[in-house]
């Protein structure tokens, strides 16, 4: 399957700014590439390179009405978004989503034809006390039980240790390729088209590291934070990812 690299620009950028940004961006063969942005800057990178995927950061889990401040699936969609990130450890650690509002987020995202990117990962806490795994598929077994098997297929699964995230500190290869391994193995395991199913790689990933972790077996791109708004670093772990393919 060919890799995805996706940025996620978090709550940054301005519409000066994103025009740079933009300016060195661009798509490359044997790789695909997205960016996911901030709400308000759908509309300005509806005008983007040719190639590159458009992506939200988030999406309301109800469809329309009386939500406040929420924005739905069909409205990403009508600013052309073809990938929304759901269950970032940001979401769930500081606004309190749980792994079952993540897996209903997920299915209001593939119920507007958008792809969910599906965050899981451990704190260091649960990492020292030998539970990621036991994490992992906690989280991922809840989007399950929203989804069901079938529609688990259509869904990409970003692995972002949560003690890696931001902190400079990226996981060993060892590590990585433990956790990919097993998450492919739940999902076959749950009679999930495992083959078919994306499982990106963030945490703290940059140049100089990106083509050590995308040689990893499983390691099918990568979810990345602040190296996404420094268009020669994104596109340096873009070249990485197509290279490893």
């Amino acid at each position: 399957m060919i890799r995805l690299v996706a940025g996620n620009w978090k709550m940054n950028g301005s519409l000066a700014a994103n025009r740079v940004l933009l300016d060195g961006l661009g798509a490359l063969p044997g790789v695909e590439t997205a960016v996911c942005v901030p709400y308000p800057y759908l509309a300005q990178l509806q005008q983007r390179p040719e190639g590159l995927a458009l992506g939200a950061q988030d999406v309301s889990e109800y469809v329309a009405g009386a939500y406040t401040g929420e924005v739905g699936g069909s409205m990403l969609a009508d600013f052309g978004c073809r990938y929304v990130i759901v269950g970032h450890s940001e979401r769930r650690a500081l606004f309190g989503e749980d792994d079952l509002t993540v897996g209903r987020k997920a299915r209001a995202a593939l119920e507007a034809g958008l792809v969910p990117i599906v965050c899981v990962g451990e704190t260091l806490d649960e990492r020292d006390a030998g539970n990621a795994l036991v994490v992992i598929d906690r989280q991922l077994g809840a989007v399950r039980e929203v989804l069901g098997v079938a529609a688990m297929g259509g869904v990409v699964v970003a692995y972002e240790p949560v003690w890696a995230i931001g902190s400079g500190r990226s996981a060993s290869v060892e590590q990585v390729a433990e956790v990919h391994v097993a998450i492919r193995a739940w999902l076959r395991e749950q009679g999930v088209a495992a083959g078919g199913v994306r499982i990106l790689y963030g945490g703290s990933v940059k140049p100089d590291n990106a083509a050590a972790l995308f040689a990893v077996v499983d390691v099918d791109g990568g979810l990345i934070g602040g190296a996404s708004l420094v268009a020669q670093d994104f596109m340096a772990i873009c070249r990485a990812a197509a290279e490893a393919a």
